[in-house]
């Protein structure tokens, strides 16, 4: 008789035991002479050596299997029992970015999001351009993701410039990240539907995961890191200039913005605009164009964002 013990890194518990052990108890099934404890993140095995390692590879293939998917059922459980790793049919695997919370599958779903993943993975910095609503942001966070997931960076940096739209924020309480959240939301938002919650808050606890304004991006340099700066619009000449410069070894930019809606003051220029025009051509940059036929809200984005172009123009 052998005792040993698994370290569960990196996955919600609740995920992989179920509630109240539920899954745990399927898991059971299929090794009736092994005794297994799960308390915490740890699971204790006491058995024979030969059944341990057999289920050390099985759970190995079902903590794979969460990280990929980010969901287990009994079914899941069944089949990789039965050394079938492929056990939630989807979409074409190449057109899946990755799975979110619940299984949810994430993926480019518009000819320019595809154009946006497809540069991405030839080029290190991308620009995004156009309206609300196009996906600039979700896909961007995404793709930083997906690039974590593979190991391919070791960080995820997301940032905006801390611009108020019309609104002001100073006389909000609160320390300054509690001011400065409302501005990252959306980032946020992105990273909740991809990551589960515990796994996310230990991510930014570890700094894996950076959410920060860009003022706090000065004198940095950014390594194996995929970076996405936001509300790009609302930069000005110099922030932008700032920004690009932070790139270091192995990193991937993304660059998003909405040249619609610039909240800067109008004697200023959004650096948005000037880095496009500067940078049009240099070779390993790319520039994606998004427009009111990349929108996936609510059908009648589409039609305001061409109401709003026809009038305005």
């Amino acid at each position: 008789m052998q005792e040993k013990s698994i370290q569960i890194a990196g996955i919600d518990p609740l995920l992989l035991f179920g509630v109240n052990n539920a899954k745990l108890d399927v898991i059971k099934k299929y090794f009736p002479k092994l005794k297994l404890i799960a308390r915490g993140n740890e699971i204790k095995i006491l058995g024979e050596p030969d059944l341990i390692e057999m289920f050390e590879s099985k759970i190995a293939l079902i903590m794979k299997h969460i990280n990929k998917f980010n969901i287990l059922t009994d079914s899941n459980i069944d089949n990789l029992m039965l050394q079938e790793e492929k056990v939630i049919p989807f979409e074409k695997q190449g057109e899946v970015l990755l799975h979110g919370n619940a299984g949810r599958i994430i993926k480019a779903r518009t000819a320019n999001q595809r154009k946006m993943v497809q540069q991405s993975d030839e080029m290190d910095m991308v620009f995004a351009v156009g309206p609300a609503g196009t996906g600039k942001t979700y896909t961007a966070v995404a793709l930083a993701v997906r690039a974590l997931k593979n190991k391919q960076v070791r960080r995820i940096v997301l940032t905006r410039p801390a611009v108020e739209a019309g609104e002001n924020l100073g006389f909000l309480p609160g320390d300054l990240k509690e001011k400065l959240d409302p501005y990252l939301q959306p980032l946020y938002d992105g990273l909740r539907d991809m990551i589960p919650a515990e796994k996310l808050e230990e991510f930014i606890e570890n700094r894996v995961v950076e959410i920060a304004p860009l003022a706090f991006m000065r004198g940095r340099t950014l390594d194996n890191a995929f970076v996405i700066l936001d509300e790009a619009q609302n930069t000005t000449h110099n922030q932008m200039k700032m920004f690009l410069t932070r790139m270091g070894k192995h990193a991937k930019f993304i660059i998003t913005g909405d040249v619609s809606q610039i909240d800067l003051p109008k004697h200023q220029k959004s650096g948005l605009i000037t880095a496009i025009d500067y940078l049009k051509d240099v070779e390993g940059i790319g520039i994606v164009r998004l427009n009111q036929n990349d929108v996936i809200r609510h059908h009648l984005v589409k039609e305001i964002i061409a109401a709003f172009d026809k009038n305005e123009d």
